[in-house]
C-alpha cells in the first residue's frame, strides 16, 4: 500500500487528522489495530476544549456534538465545606468547554471517515514504523492474518503510550521525563441526572473526589483511592457513600442523587513527556508522547493540538513550500505540552491529599484553593489553562 500520510491509530488524534487531511485533499490510511466496537466503546476524556470544538466544528464533525453536548461556562470548587464557581467567560473573554465524551467524538469521525475519506482499517496491527529518516517511511501492519507494508511520505504515531511509533525513535535521542502519583482514580458511570450542572472538584481530609457527567441522564463520578486499589473491592454504596462524605458542603439545598452503576474502573495517576516528538518523517502525538494526570481535563486536547499542528505544518510544506512548521513540528507542540504538564500537575497537587501528607501540606493546599477564591490574577490562571491553550 502507498500513501501520502500513515496514521498509527485510530483513537481520536488519528481519526482528527485523517479528517484534517482529507479536507485539504491530501491523502491518509488510518491504521488500527483494535476493532472498531471497541474504538467506539471505550471510555476515555469528556471535557472538550474551546479550541477542540472549534476545530471539530470547522472539520464539519460537530453537528451531533452542537445538539448533544453540554457547553459548560464554569466549574465548582469545593473545599473546607465551603464552594466556590469559576466562571469562564468572564475571565477568559468568552470561552467555555463542552462535555462530549471522547466515545461520541470517535463516532462522529469515524462515520465520517467511512462515508467519504481515506482507508480506516481496523484489527491492523502496526508491528514497526521503519526508515523514519528516509524520505520514504513505512509501517509493517499485520491485518487480516498476514502481513503488509504502508509506505508512506510522512508517518504520525497516534498510537498511544503502548504502541509501536515511539519505539522507532532511537533511545540515543531520546529524553523522557516522568512522575508517579501514589494514588489513582476510581471511576464510575451511573444511570442518574447529574447532581450539579457543572463540574464539582472537592478537595478534602480524606481526599478528592469529582463530579461529572457524560450526558443529562448519566453521571460520571471520581474518588482518590490508593494506586493498587481494586475497583471490585468497592460496592456501589461505598461509593456512593464516600462522594457524599468528600462532596459535604454547608448548604442544605444539595443532595448527590444516586442511581445504578453501569461501569466501575481505576485510572492511575501519571505524568510522562517524550522529546523530540519528530525523528525524521515520523511524528509523535497524543499519549505516544505525553501523558497528564486527569485531574486538568487535557489529554484529549493535547492530542488535538499536536495534531492540528501537524496538519497546519503539512499544508505550509504543501501550499507555501515552507518546511520550517513541519521542522519546528516538536518545540511547537511541547511548549503546549509543558504548559499541559504544569496545570495538570499544579490541579493535582493542590487536590489530592498525599498519602504522607502532613498538617503543613494540608494549610498549603488550603492556601493555594483559598487564593483562587481572592486573587482574580490566580482565578483567571485557571480559567484560562482549563479552557484551552491556543492552538
Amino acid at each position: 500500500m502507498r500513501t501520502t500520510v500513515g496514521i498509527v491509530g485510530a483513537g481520536p488524534a488519528g481519526l482528527l487528522l485523517a479528517r484534517l487531511l482529507h479536507n485539504a485533499g491530501i491523502e491518509s490510511v488510518v491504521l488500527e489495530s483494535r476493532d472498531r466496537r471497541y474504538v467506539e466503546q471505550r471510555q476515555r476524556a469528556g471535557i472538550l476544549e474551546q479550541g477542540t470544538v472549534d476545530v471539530l466544528r470547522e472539520a464539519g464533525v460537530g453537528a451531533r456534538m452542537d445538539r448533544e453536548g453540554l457547553p459548560h461556562d464554569g466549574i465548582e470548587l469545593r473545599f473546607d465545606r465551603r464552594r466556590h464557581r469559576v466562571d469562564f467567560p468572564a475571565l477568559t473573554g468568552g470561552r467555555q468547554v463542552m462535555v462530549y465524551a471522547q466515545t461520541e467524538v470517535c463516532k462522529d469521525l469515524i462515520a465520517a471517515q467511512l462515508a467519504d475519506g481515506g482507508p480506516l482499517l481496523f484489527e491492523a496491527e502496526a508491528l514497526a514504523v521503519e526508515g523514519a529518516e528516509t524520505d520514504r517511511p513505512r509501517v509493517r501492519f499485520r491485518h487480516e492474518g498476514r502481513e503488509d507494508v504502508l509506505e508512506c511520505d510522512y508517518v504520525v504515531g497516534c498510537d498511544g503510550f503502548w504502541g509501536v511509533a515511539r519505539k522507532a525513535v532511537p533511545a540515543a535521542l531520546s529524553r523522557t521525563y516522568e512522575r508517579t502519583y501514589p494514588f489513582g482514580w476510581l471511576g464510575i458511570l451511573a444511570d442518574v441526572a447529574p447532581s450539579h450542572d457543572e463540574l464539582v472538584y472537592a478537595r478534602g481530609e480524606r481526599g478528592f473526589a469529582l463530579l461529572s457527567m457524560r450526558s443529562p441522564t448519566v453521571t460520571r463520578a471520581y474518588l482518590q483511592v490508593p494506586a493498587d486499589t481494586d475497583a471490585a473491592d468497592w460496592s456501589d454504596e461505598e461509593i456512593w457513600d464516600e462522594l457524599d462524605r468528600r462532596l459535604e458542603v454547608d448548604d442544605p439545598a444539595w443532595r448527590l442523587a444516586r442511581g445504578p452503576v453501569t461501569s466501575k474502573s481505576v485510572t492511575p495517576m501519571r505524568s510522562y513527556v517524550h522529546e523530540p516528538m519528530r525523528h525524521g518523517r515520523l511524528f509523535l502525538a497524543g499519549d505516544a508522547a505525553h501523558i497528564v494526570p486527569p485531574t486538568g481535563a487535557k489529554g484529549l486536547n493535547l492530542a488535538v493540538g499536536d495534531v492540528v499542528t501537524f496538519a497546519r505544518a503539512l499544508l505550509a510544506r504543501r501550499d507555501k513550500g515552507d518546511s520550517r512548521p513541519l521542522d519546528g513540528y516538536s518545540g511547537t507542540c511541547l511548549r503546549r505540552v509543558w504548559q499541559a504538564e504544569r496545570f495538570s500537575g499544579a490541579m493535582t497537587t493542590m487536590l489530592h491529599r498525599a498519602p504522607d501528607a502532613t498538617a503543613f501540606d494540608d494549610k498549603i493546599q488550603l492556601a493555594a484553593l483559598d487564593r483562587l477564591t481572592r486573587a482574580r490574577s490566580a482565578e483567571t490562571d485557571l480559567a484560562e489553562a482549563y479552557t484551552g491553550f491556543p492552538l
